[in-house]
């Protein structure tokens, strides 16, 4: 049962990247807590750090649920990421766009956005997750079921 320190390491780095910043524009840090998806990550850390105490603590195989909050987390990061980097990148643009007019100038290309480190170190952990999760699933067992033997020799 000491492999499930590995899960719990891996729900710490979701934790952690909850709190840093996933993307700059410029000098502003974007994404992690404050925003909706920040929340999620640091559920889902705390989550895997849970299921991984409770599976070291009871001697229970947990793997399954761990597959799941791997798989969450890593589609709300990686989707999560590509979607504020589209819409910061087209706020920037409207906003360089919108200056132009007003003040009459030519329009200027806005910073580009930069990835963090708490994208980082959330797909990292995410990845382990999901991979300590397969483990069951391509688990070698010599048979799943039990094996009728033939009493009639």
């Amino acid at each position: 049962m000491r492999a499930y320190y590995i899960p719990a390491a891996a729900g710490v780095l979701l934790i952690v990247s909850a709190f840093l910043p996933w993307m700059t524009v410029g000098d502003m840090p974007l994404g992690g807590v404050p925003d909706t998806a920040g929340l999620w990550i640091l559920g889902l850390g705390g989550l895997a750090v849970l299921l991984a105490g409770l599976s070291i603590w009871t001697r229970k195989n947990s793997r399954h649920p761990l597959l799941l909050v791997g798989l969450m987390a890593f589609a709300i990061l990686f989707l999560g990421y590509q979607w504020m980097a589209r819409a910061v990148r087209n706020s920037m643009w409207a906003q360089a766009q919108a200056r132009a007019i007003v003040e009459n100038v030519p329009a200027v290309e806005p910073p580009a956005a930069v990835v963090g480190p708490g994208i980082y170190l959330g797909i990292v952990g995410s990845i382990i997750l999901v991979g300590f999760g397969l483990t069951i699933v391509f688990k070698r067992v010599p048979s799943a079921y039990a094996v009728a033997e033939d009493d009639d020799v």
